[in-house]
Parts: structure tokens; C-alpha cells; sequence
């Protein structure tokens, strides 16, 4: 299926999702906005997909929202995702079965069950920061620079930021963000916790790459779908609670044939064939 606004690939195991607006540094839309979530849905249905990277075509990671819209919203005429969004075919919360909180505008990326990892390659503001957040991991090349920009538009910590990004990086640095709209540099960014890694601009994708490549050839996609389930549920759990979810996740963890292949590549001192089940 050909998209609008975003380009689809897969490869050796990995879904790479552009945003692909680089005339605009890749401005959300509404068109957008339904082109990602297929693409998502798309990467979470397919079994030859383990890993997912989400970039940005040219120079930019994502803008914000388009200021066209904003332009329009400012005067009455609807907001940034109001209106018709393309609907994808498949509903991502019901195939996983995912908690509320994870089935609104922005938020659903944690209900997909692979790895989604954000390589930041220039510019990630506003809702292009919300977008980027719900990721798993950012990595960032070193031209990388974020903003909230929402202070300076005379909005607020928009779709579940408020939340998200102190769980991040703490209150304090939370705040800072949110209530002065600076711009935070790569640098800054890793030091904060706000990124994962920083590479030269050159090396993003293909250091990207070579990260999700561990995880598609030497680890249980099963394991993994599970483990990223727990940690995104956890945010909303006590100790106690995720203590007894673990233990009987780990004791279906036993019956499956991931199990028997962790144990059994490890003692025959072989490379693992997991097949996520």
C-alpha cells in the first residue's frame, strides 16, 4: 500500500516508517496522522517485522503541527487532528487488547507489540516531540534539537505530555521544558535522558539499524512483546501488582517454544532461530 505522507519499508526484520513532508520538515496533518497509524498496524501485523524505526525525510524529524492548521484553528476553522482521519483497516487496541490509556490519539504506539525506536534526525518540536516520546527509545543524530513549543503557540502539554515526559525526565526538567518552549540540543537532549544515543547525522539510520538487529536476531520476539507490555503497563501498577503479573507471565513464559530454543541455542553454543512463540 502506497501513503501520502509517509513512506513504508521492511527490511531484514525492521519496518522503517518516514514521514515524508521534508518541503514542510515533515508538518503533521490529519492525512498524516492516519498514514502513520496504518503503517504501525501494518509493522504489528507482520510476522517478518520485529523491530519498527520512525524518521523523518530531509532535514527534520516533524515540526509540529502543520501551521496551516494551526493558522486555522487560531481563527475558529478546527484544530490540528479534528476532522476526518483516514481510518486504518485494523484497530490496533483491539488486536492487542490494549488499556484505554493506550488507545487514544497519540498514545497507541505503546500497544504495538514490538520495539518502536525514533531516530531523530534534525528538528522534533511540538507534536512532533508528543509523537517521538511515545516511541520505545530516541536516538538522535548530533543536529537533533527538541522544543515543546506549545508555551510559545499559547497551548498547553497536549496529548498526554504532562504525564509522558516527567516519566521521562523528571519534574523539574519537565517543567523546564514545558514552561520556557526552549530548544534542547542533541547534547543536552542525551544528557537529559530525553534520547537514548547520539550518532553523527550520517551514522543514524544505519546505527539504528544495527541496534534493532540485535534484538531481531538474538532475542525471543515473544519475550520482547511481553516485556514491553509490562514495563508500559507498570507506569500504572504498584510494586506488588507488576510483581504478580511477572510471575505468571514467566510461568507462561515456560510452556513456549521460545523457552525451549533459549535454553537449548545457549547449551549448544549456537546462534538462536526464535520464532515468537
Amino acid at each position: 500500500m502506497a501513503y501520502e505522507t509517509v513512506l513504508y519499508d521492511v527490511a531484514d526484520g525492521i519496518a522503517t516508517v518516514t514521514l515524508n513532508r521534508p518541503d514542510k520538515l515533515n508538518a503533521w496533518t490529519r492525512l498524516m496522522q492516519g498514514d502513520v497509524k496504518d503503517a504501525m498496524l501494518r509493522a504489528a501485523a507482520d510476522e517478518s517485522v520485529r523491530a519498527i524505526v520512525l524518521t523523518g525525510a530531509g532535514r527534520g524529524f516533524c515540526a509540529g503541527a502543520d501551521m496551516e492548521v494551526l493558522t486555522a484553528a487560531s481563527t475558529g476553522a478546527g484544530g490540528p487532528v479534528s476532522g476526518a482521519v483516514p481510518r486504518p483497516a485494523v484497530d490496533p487496541t483491539a488486536a492487542v487488547n490494549a488499556r484505554a490509556d493506550f488507545r487514544m490519539t497519540h498514545s497507541y504506539f505503546p500497544a504495538i507489540p514490538k520495539p518502536i525506536v525514533a531516530a531523530v534526525n534534525g528538528p522534533c518540536a511540538g507534536l512532533g516531540l508528543v509523537i517521538a516520546l511515545y516511541c520505545d527509545m530516541r536516538f538522535a543524530g548530533q543536529s537533533a534539537m527538541f522544543t515543546t513549543s506549545f508555551a510559545q503557540r499559547g497551548l498547553i502539554a497536549e496529548h498526554g505530555l504532562s504525564w509522558l515526559l516527567p516519566k521521562l525526565i523528571g519534574v523539574p526538567h519537565a517543567a523546564d521544558l514545558l514552561y520556557s518552549a526552549r530548544k534542547v540540543r542533541a547534547p543536552e537532549a542525551l544528557q537529559l535522558g530525553l534520547v537514548q544515543r547520539l550518532f553523527p547525522d550520517q551514522e543514524l539510520i544505519a546505527q539504528t539499524r544495527a541496534y534493532l538487529k540485535t534484538i531481531v536476531e538474538d532475542v525471543s520476539p515473544r519475550s520482547v512483546a511481553v516485556m514491553k507490555r509490562q514495563i508500559w503497563e507498570a507506569q500504572f501498577q504498584t510494586l506488588s501488582e507488576a510483581t504478580v503479573i511477572a510471575n505468571h507471565e514467566m510461568e507462561q513464559s515456560f510452556g513456549t517454544a521460545d523457552f525451549k530454543e533459549g535454553v537449548a541455542h545457549f547449551l549448544e553454543k549456537r546462534k538462536a532461530r526464535f520464532t515468537g512463540r
